[in-house]
């Protein structure tokens, strides 16, 4: 009998209808690794946060029809894997799950359904090429949580990150690279353009804690460079969405438009840190941060579509899938063992660690699931 093998995917998620939004932003306030305050005050204050942000979520997401299109994207690109794996390895049984971790399918929905499919064994996947606490590392601590109170225990084998892999880098470079000629075709010859690597941002204070996000959003920018033919490349690595008054890891997005409208140049923006369309690249960025250009003067404002279930991408993330199942280890990177410097103390791997007595993380992880 074939072995079972199922890809957890992991996503944020959101809201599925206007009255979804409210519950949703509760459940992002709600989490430690974004509201990092005593848990105490976090219950109250999230439903005060939420309470005060709904309004103009659900402005954002009527553009979008009223909700966020992330669910069913995800369900493609977890059909168009299965699609890849099981042509390269037919004596396994695949299948692909989705665990968002503010909406619906969440955590201990997706591990019922694993656990009612009977899997041999477990592999997550976290739709987020570039870890931090607050994305892949919180997605594992639901997850974990989710079994312990399933009692789903099968080996388990989670990759933290994708920020440098060939594959992915590849794959996002041909259509950076298209997106560019698209753009400068469309462009006068004397009108300079630069392209804006634009990552959602994180509080300064998360970063110098520890938190990798930051450098390895910028690895992902040199891995990509690597593959570009573009003579004399402008470009910027900078950062999006900031929601709390304090200080954010920068340059902003916002702050580079407005520094490109004084020098007249047009410029070709890369979700750099997003692999799906959602509210912050349908909304954020083709819409608010469109007018922004537009209203500043900018002489052409163009975006790089996120991959969604475009085929290299979906090559590169089976083919990670398949080193992370063959790699041996219970937390594994693209690369295998850790890559982050040491001075990202939050890197899973270093926290694995620094267990000191304790029974390291990696084997939580096979063990919880």
């Amino acid at each position: 009998m074939a072995r079972r093998v199922a890809v957890v995917l992991f996503n944020l998620g959101g809201p599925d209808a206007p009255e979804s939004v409210r519950p949703f932003l509760v459940n992002l306030f709600s989490d430690p690794a974004i509201l990092r305050v005593p848990g105490f005050v976090r219950p109250w204050l999230a439903k005060l946060i939420a309470w005060r942000r709904t309004k103009p979520a659900q402005e954002n997401y009527a553009v979008l029809g009223g909700k966020s299109p992330l669910r069913e994207l995800t369900e493609e690109q977890g059909r168009n894997l299965e699609t890849m794996l099981r042509a390269r390895e037919p004596g396994v049984e695949w299948r692909s799950f989705v665990a968002m971790r503010y909406w619906h399918p969440m955590s201990d929905e997706a591990v019922s359904a694993v656990q009612s499919w009977g899997a041999d064994e477990v592999l997550l996947v976290p739709l987020y090429p570039q870890f931090s606490t607050t994305t892949t590392g919180s997605s594992i601590t639901a997850w974990n949580e989710s079994c312990q109170k399933a009692g789903l225990r099968v080996p388990t084998t989670a990759l933290c990150c994708f920020h440098s892999d060939e594959g992915y880098a590849r794959s996002t470079a041909r259509m950076v690279q298209e997106a560019y000629e698209k753009a400068r075709a469309e462009l006068p010859a004397d009108v300079p353009l630069r392209i804006l690597f634009s990552a959602h941002g994180l509080p300064e204070s998360i970063v110098k804690a520890g938190d990798p996000y930051q450098w390895q959003v910028e690895s992902t920018v040199a891995a990509v460079i690597e593959h570009l033919t573009i003579p004399e490349l402008d470009h910027v690595v900078c950062y999006q969405s900031r929601v709390t008054p304090q200080k954010w890891i920068g340059p902003s997005t916002e702050d580079e438009i407005e520094r490109a409208a004084k020098e007249k140049v047009a410029i070709l923006i890369s979700p750099i840190a997003f692999v799906s369309e959602h509210s912050e690249t349908l909304v954020e960025l083709d819409v608010e941060y469109r007018e922004e250009a537009e209203h500043l003067g900018i002489p052409g404002y163009f975006r790089v579509p996120a991959q969604n279930s475009d085929a290299g991408f979906i090559e590169a993330l089976g083919e990670l899938v398949l080193r992370t199942r063959g790699s041996g280890r219970a937390l594994c990177s693209f690369a295998g063992a850790r890559q982050c410097p040491k001075q990202h103390g939050d890197c899973p791997h270093a926290r694995m660690k620094s267990s000191l007595g304790a029974e390291p993380q990696d084997a939580k992880l096979a063990k919880a699931a």
